[in-house]
């Protein structure tokens, strides 16, 4: 590929930025699209609003980059919770290192990769991109202490900004726990493979146990019943069945009209809709008492008297028998997956040896399209194998166009069904919160996309560059990390083309929202529902964010000093994004559960990798340039990145891992010399219960929430009536809670 090509990909793509940015800045104005592009608001603010037209919302405005870029970190934490912030750390620690990366780089190793042989140089439109890589530096160049000295440099700035990230987010967890005085899930522990026994239930039996062995501490307990689809309908139609048959139900028929979407036509209903929420006490159960020994599993909620105790009894061994009697901390009442709870504890190992299996298999079948987007970024090599597809590529805008901006297209197509399988993966695997799950899946995408976005497609591009060469001496081990300091250059080319695909054109979908988009329009279009609360809102992905992050920067790590060319791209792509995931965490997505910062150990740890894979990349570059100096010295750099790792493994990770004893206990004093251990006690009784409703769940487990509805309802002037020019100007900042 030649610079002329990877302007073609970058001009297509930077006029699709620019197109769906304008019509983003076009579409969040109009009133009927306000539960798209605002539903984090929308979900806070419950009022009446009265959108009068005028011009100024067909106009593309940059309104929207401003209020996202002068948005304070207690704005995001206070919309999105501490993963939100910890999630745009990542991003901002992304544009400092490569903003030193692409200074030094740009400046002192592009020109020595350039200048690296005596050579004829064409125009900078028709030079090849090999040319600006270190594949272009003589053997034996004396100048190869350039790019160890790049190396060093970029190591350093990053283990150093890595350090204080993690210092920071790790003060920013314990003031996290500590600012949660009232959540029940310091007080529960989740119970499960509880031992069945003849003679009585699984609530007799597990009452009987720790009433034993936590006489002093035991305060109450709630069984897990059986949650099946069907099993929930069965028991949503039983209950509704008994409100109609109940005597003292009012009963109203209230005519209502709707237009048909399909037919156009009108009629009346004399159906009266019920409310979603429960009437009936968060205790009772939907099954009836005689049934409830069938229904329960063999686990439960168990509600301790105080956080310590919670503590020591998730963290202690409670059997003998490591399969039976396993405790966990619980989640949040709006974090808890409930299906998974009901799933036999012994199964889940074999569950998870199922999950390895299938994702092995997945990973061999994507290597089918990694082969065919590599061989359309090397036209020139796969006519050789293929001699009729010369007559494809005469034309010089067709080659441009295959090579420049096909490949990542292709292959960013075949990308979209990863996230979903590996959240099916995930479910499969036993996660007991939502939370769990998605940072599962986030973890599997990350070791997926490092696997077959990256190493896969260095290993094919040296199976195409070597396809004369036999089977058995490129597989050969020896011969691998010569392959890789040989091919991670010449693959520079697709992953700046990737980059600009999956990178900047990505940004630019999110803004729009197509499936939310489409979702409103048939709503409101087809079926004629006007309602903007009943279009639903969305969590932030942060399953498929994250990896797209940290995958980038691999790329931008790995890349650095021996094909500095991709770091302008790359930097553009996360100064978007940087504004772009601002504007989704403040406006459209909604926070209904929160990790505590759980993303940030993911994000070191695949950070220190593509740090040391990039040092032992360049000491296989070295070796072949046939320079035992930049040799030397990039040894002892792998050796300290390292131990910089081992120190903050062991100096901040345990946080991230376990809940510091000091802080519960006094958290529990404070709530003891404040009378306030009483109440909280009363509200644990009703804080979890399995078949409430997603909505009333979250208004009692999030309580902050209710704090921002009569704040953001009292700051908006015009009382009952909002427009969507007030919507816009919301900030938490007027709840004026503490910083971070």
């Amino acid at each position: 590929m030649n610079i002329s090509a990877l302007l073609t990909s970058a001009g297509i793509n930077t006029a699709v930025c620019a197109v769906l940015f304008s019509l983003y800045s076009v579409l969040r104005k109009q009133p009927s699209l306000v539960s798209v592009y605002f539903g984090q608001k929308l979900s806070q603010v419950h009022s009446k609003r009265n959108d009068p037209f005028w011009f100024g919302r067909l106009i593309p405005s940059p309104s929207w980059i401003v209020k996202a870029w002068e948005a304070s970190e207690d704005e995001l934490y206070l919309t999105g919770g501490v993963d939100s912030v910890v999630f745009l750390r990542a991003v901002v620690f992304s544009i400092r290192v490569f903003t030193v990366a692409a200074i030094v780089c740009l400046f002192l190793v592009l020109p020595l990769n350039y200048f690296g042989k005596e050579m004829e140089h064409k125009q900078i439109p028709e030079e090849q991109l090999t040319v600006f890589t270190i594949g272009n530096v003589e053997e034996g160049s004396r100048w190869l202490w350039a790019h160890c000295l790049a190396l060093y440099i970029i190591s350093c700035c990053s283990c150093l900004l890595l350090y204080f990230e993690y210092k920071n987010i790790t003060k920013m967890r314990l003031t996290h726990i500590t600012a949660s005085h009232s959540y029940p899930s310091h007080f529960t522990v989740i119970v499960r493979a509880i031992p069945w026994a003849e003679e009585e239930s699984y609530n007799d039996t597990l009452t009987k146990f720790f009433t034993d062995y936590y006489a002093s501490s035991y305060l109450s307990n709630q069984m897990v019943y059986q949650s099946g689809a069907v099993q929930k309908l069965m028991s949503d139609a039983e209950k509704m069945y008994k409100m109609i048959k109940s005597p003292n139900m009012e009963k109203r028929c209230v005519p209502r009209f709707m237009r048909c979407g399909f037919c156009g036509g009108t009629g009346a209903t004399s159906f009266k809709i019920l409310s979603n929420e429960p009437k009936i006490s968060t205790r009772d159960s939907c099954f009836d008492g005689s049934d409830l020994r069938k229904k329960e599993c063999g686990a439960a909620l168990v509600f301790f008297r105080t956080r310590y105790a919670a503590l020591v009894a998730s963290e202690a061994l409670q059997s003998p028998n490591p399969m039976s009697w396993v405790t966990d901390s619980a989640p949040e009442p709006c974090d808890i997956f409930w299906s998974n709870l009901s799933v036999p504890y012994r199964l889940l190992w074999i569950r998870r040896i199922a999950v390895i299996v299938a994702s092995i298999f997945f990973v061999i079948f994507f290597l089918i399209p990694v082969v065919f987007t590599q061989s359309l970024v090397h036209l020139d090599k796969l006519t050789k194998i293929f001699p009729f597809l010369k007559d494809i590529i005469k034309r010089k805008v067709m080659e441009q166009l295959i090579s420049g901006y096909l490949p990542s297209v292709v292959f960013i197509i075949f990308l979209y069904i990863v996230p979903p399988l590996m959240m099916l993966f995930s479910t499969l695997e036993g996660a007991i919160s939502r939370s769990q799950r998605k940072r599962s899946t986030c973890v599997k995408v990350v070791y997926f996309v490092i696997w077959n976005v990256f190493f896969a497609n260095i290993l094919t591009e040296a199976a195409i560059d070597h396809y004369q060469v036999s089977i058995t001496k490129l597989g050969d081990a020896k011969h691998i990390p010569n392959l890789l300091a040989k091919a991670v250059p010449a693959t520079a080319t697709f992953f700046m083309t990737y980059v600009l695909t999956s990178g900047w054109a990505s940004l630019s979908v999110e803004l729009i929202q197509p499936f939310p988009l489409v979702c409103n329009l048939f709503y409101r279009f087809i079926l004629r529902n006007k309602d903007d609360s009943s279009y639903g809102t969305y969590t932030f992905p942060y399953h498929t964010e994250v990896p797209r992050v940290l995958l980038f920067g691999l790329l931008g790590f790995t890349c650095s000093i021996l094909a500095p060319l991709i770091l302008p791209f790359l930097l553009i792509y996360f100064v978007l994004a940087f504004l772009v995931y601002r504007n989704q965490i403040l406006n459209v997505y909604v926070t209904e559960y929160d990790s505590g910062g759980l993303y940030w150990p993911i994000v070191h740890n695949t950070t220190i990798f593509s740090l040391v894979l990039t040092q032992i990349i360049a000491l296989g570059v070295f070796g072949i340039k046939e320079s035992p100096i930049a040799s030397g010295f990039t040894f002892p750099l792998i050796i300290f990145t390292l131990l910089f790792h081992e120190y903050c493994r062991q100096r901040f990770h345990p946080i991230f891992v376990k809940t510091p004893a000091q802080i519960v206990i006094e958290m529990d004093r404070k709530d003891e010399n404040c009378g306030r251990i009483d109440e909280i006690h009363m509200q644990l009784q009703s804080a979890y219960c399995q078949f409430r409703s997603k909505s009333h769940n979250l208004h009692k487990s999030t309580e902050h929430n209710n704090k921002i509805e009569s704040v953001l309802a009292d700051s908006i002037e015009t009382g009952d009536i909002v427009t969507l020019e007030d919507l816009d100007d919301i900030t938490p900042a007027v709840l004026g809670k503490r910083s971070i």
